[in-house]
């Protein structure tokens, strides 16, 4: 088959390419600064010669879109809405022109669509949109308008030929450098793995492997549309995800962090405690439903075999 990733030198979109093409597969991807010859250049705002990608390709996943790891500050949250919208509308159009139109447009969306929340998880049926909570940052509000904005760009578009999928993802959990993974298990390895803000909050994720399998079962599975959890089936409180964490790596403990020492972690890092501190809890029902099978559906496992794997450089 053929794939085409717009926005796919991320570390997701890596990830998904490297297992794509050890299935034999055919992927280009769109991007900015091409380096690759399998590389296409575009500016995820209007069309080009790219689109011709798009004509005659089995399946586009659109990964695009400003990464959420930095200062939520006015500018960076206005580009985190304009790469994502933008992005989904040019993508939507140059399908819509195509003469041979994919048979599935899987779009990136996010868990963060969900509320705040303890009491209940999130799936797709009866998952309460956030937005509205009590007692939370009034800037947590765009981020679930980011969500809605970007979901809605692909509903609007009109490519009647076309299966259109929303990818509501949780943290991905994968070995390569740079990634979510990567930076817990750092931050564990110093010493600093311990709840934050007491840790009540759950944290919602998806290995590598599954998130992979989930795309490759989206793509294939017919008469799934619109909106699906991409998470594990077990979300955890965020203490126990890093006591899992600290397992894994062999470190008996990790310090606390308050609310203020994660504001100050946060700001050194150059990102947002909105990625600590919000509670999602996301299930993924209509996979589940579908007859999906996890092959990491508890974090103890997953974790354990992350650590294995970047110990030995196998990525």
């Amino acid at each position: 088959m053929k794939y085409v990733i717009p926005g796919g030198t991320g570390q997701v979109g890596t990830m998904l390419e490297r297992a794509l093409r050890a299935d034999g597969h055919q992927v280009v991807v769109l991007t900015r600064t091409p380096t690759a010859p399998h590389h296409v250049a575009w500016d995820g705002r209007t069309l080009g010669a790219w689109a011709e990608q798009l004509d005659g390709a089995d399946a586009v996943v659109n990964l695009a879109g400003r990464t959420v790891s930095c200062r939520y500050t006015p500018e960076n949250l206005r580009q985190m809405m304009d790469s994502r919208v933008d992005s989904a509308r040019v993508v939507g159009e140059a399908i819509a022109a195509a003469a041979r139109p994919p048979r599935v447009w899987l779009q990136m969306s996010t868990a963060t669509v969900y509320a705040h929340r303890f009491d209940a998880p999130n799936d797709e049926a009866d998952g309460v949109i956030g937005g509205t909570e009590p007692g939370v940052p009034d800037y947590w509000e765009y981020s679930v308008r980011i969500a809605r904005n970007w979901e809605a760009e692909q509903e609007r578009a009109a490519v009647p030929g076309t299966r259109k999928v929303a990818l509501r993802a949780a943290m991905v959990f994968s070995p390569d450098r740079g990634g979510v993974f990567d930076v817990l298990s750092w931050l564990v390895r110093l010493g600093l793995g311990g709840p934050v803000a007491g840790g009540r909050q759950y944290v919602s994720w998806i290995h590598e492997r599954d998130f992979v399998r989930a795309v490759r079962f989206l793509v294939e599975t017919e008469g799934l549309t619109g909106p699906v959890n991409l998470a594990a089936p077990n979300p955890l409180p965020q203490r126990e995800l890093m006591r899992a964490l600290r397992r894994a790596n062999g470190v008996p403990v990790g310090l606390p962090a308050t609310r203020w020492m994660a504001e100050l972690g946060a700001f050194a890092l150059r990102t947002d405690t909105e990625l600590l501190l919000k509670s999602r809890r996301v299930v993924p029902g209509r996979l589940l439903d579908a007859g999906f099978a996890f092959d990491f559906p508890h974090c103890a496992d997953a974790a354990r075999e992350l650590v294995a794997r970047r110990r030995s450089g196998r990525i």
